[in-house]
């Protein structure tokens, strides 16, 4: 009797970046076997808004983090006035903690992203993008531009591009390593020379971005999954994950597991089945997990129990407490010391923040010294609940969301291991009571 197939696992067929892993060529040639860059004239001769709306009946949504509609986000730009250019900016800055999925793409796939490009700036109205990326991807960065010249040379890019009369460029802006450039207008920003801090909103991008023009900024895998969209039909996007949250994810498995890597997988698929058949399954086995981090490190934490039957989608994970985010995986075993590893993303976010807004310039740094002490069993059981409150007090007063994210991986702890916290503090104390008697 055959073996029936389990519905979470990819076909080649199925998949956005079916060379993610390496294993074929990255080449232009190669990338045109598997099937891209087909049917690419037909597309370009198509209305924009015929365009924008077959994004919108496949609810594809952004996979940077944020998980807006991207149809939606594209009809927010203007017409080209002949006065002002529109721009397509791509964000590869890719600086969350545990997320590694645009390096792949980048190294293994990268025509993909530039044919996803190709028809972001025939969308949008643009004839020029950027793509942005963080300053430790040289070899992602050089990778793209080999694969950028290849589509030069192929007719893809520059002047009247397949015959349509159209003209598309794109360019590789390097930037310097700030995590805080991953936000779209600080992002912008350091595009434009400047010190990349975030800009108060309104004016947004699309009406006031890049050069005050405007601009549509979407992340790598957004954008290279716009082709495969458009090709296969709303039907075939659809049919993968629940309402409003379909298609295909890169999950960036990373942590106390067996086979850490970035895997396409089905949107909705059970954490469960995401570490055990995708990733080899938990160090130790599944009954020594202790917790996982969903979306990278500015997610709150789920707790063993709630990794038993959590969906991997933006609403299902809304719905626990915390968020999709970029899908970085951070598996941790009971061989963890998970206040350790809090303690130390606390002390990522101090280090990254920009300083623009007073709450998040001396509040993340305060939240960190905290977490440091009462993560070694100093301080009383009391300062857990001011922990707490200021975390709160922090959240939603700044410019942009970087005090919100370094806040909520703070609140989980606290939320799922504040016994833990506890018993620390109260084995410190009697250490001390001893020590004086």
């Amino acid at each position: 009797m055959s073996k029936k197939k389990n519905p979470y696992i990819l076909a080649d067929a199925d998949k956005c970046f079916p060379n993610l892993d390496g294993k074929g060529d990255w080449r232009l040639e190669a990338y045109r076997k598997r099937g891209g860059y087909e049917g690419l004239k037909e597309i370009l001769q198509t209305e924009p808004a015929a365009i924008i709306d077959k994004l919108k009946a496949s609810s594809h949504r952004g996979r940077g983090g944020a998980g807006f509609p991207t149809g939606l986000k594209w009809s927010f730009m203007p017409k080209p006035d002949g006065i002002k250019p529109n721009y397509l900016v791509v964000n590869s800055d890719e600086s969350e903690p545990g997320t590694c999925k645009d390096r792949d793409i980048l190294l293994n796939d990268p025509h993909t992203l530039v044919e996803g490009i190709i028809i972001g700036c025939h969308t949008l109205g643009a004839k020029a993008s950027y793509v942005y990326v963080r300053g430790e991807y040289v070899d992602e960065a050089d990778q793209l531009e080999r694969a950028i010249e290849e589509a030069h040379n192929f007719g893809y890019l520059g002047e009247d591009v397949l015959g349509t009369g159209k003209t598309f460029n794109i360019y590789v802006h390097r930037g310097a390593g700030a995590y805080i450039c991953g936000e779209e207008t600080a992002l912008l920003e350091s595009l434009e020379g400047k010190k990349g801090q975030p800009r108060l909103k309104p004016p947004f991008p699309a009406g006031y971005g890049l050069y005050g023009c405007p601009t549509t900024i979407n992340n790598v895998e957004t954008v290279a999954q716009v082709p495969p969209i458009l090709k296969k039909g709303v039907e075939w996007w659809t049919q993968f994950g629940r309402p409003n949250n379909h298609g295909t994810k890169i999950f960036s498995v990373s942590g106390m597991v067996n086979k850490p890597g970035n895997y396409e997988a089905p949107m909705s698929i059970p954490l469960k089945v995401l570490i055990d058949e995708y990733a080899g399954g938990v160090v130790g086995g599944w009954d020594n997990l202790l917790a996982v981090i969903p979306g990278g490190s500015s997610t709150p934490i789920l707790s063993a129990e709630q990794c038993q039957d959590m969906l991997m989608d933006f609403d299902a994970l809304r719905g626990a407490g915390t968020g999709l985010g970029t899908a970085a995986v951070i598996v941790m075993n009971k061989d963890t010391d998970v206040l350790k590893v809090m303690t130390r993303i606390s002390k990522f976010y101090k280090h990254e923040s920009c300083g623009q807004c007073t709450p998040c310039r001396e509040g993340v740094g305060w939240v960190w010294r905290m977490m440091e002490r009462l993560s070694n069993g100093e301080g009383t059981i009391d300062e857990l609940d001011q922990l707490e409150n200021v975390t709160r007090r922090i959240e939603g007063h700044t410019i942009c969301a970087f005090a919100d994210g370094a806040m909520w991986p703070v609140q989980g702890t606290l939320k799922h291991f504040r016994p833990l916290f506890e018993q620390r503090i109260k084995a410190r104390n009697k250490t001390k009571v001893r020590k004086g008697a």
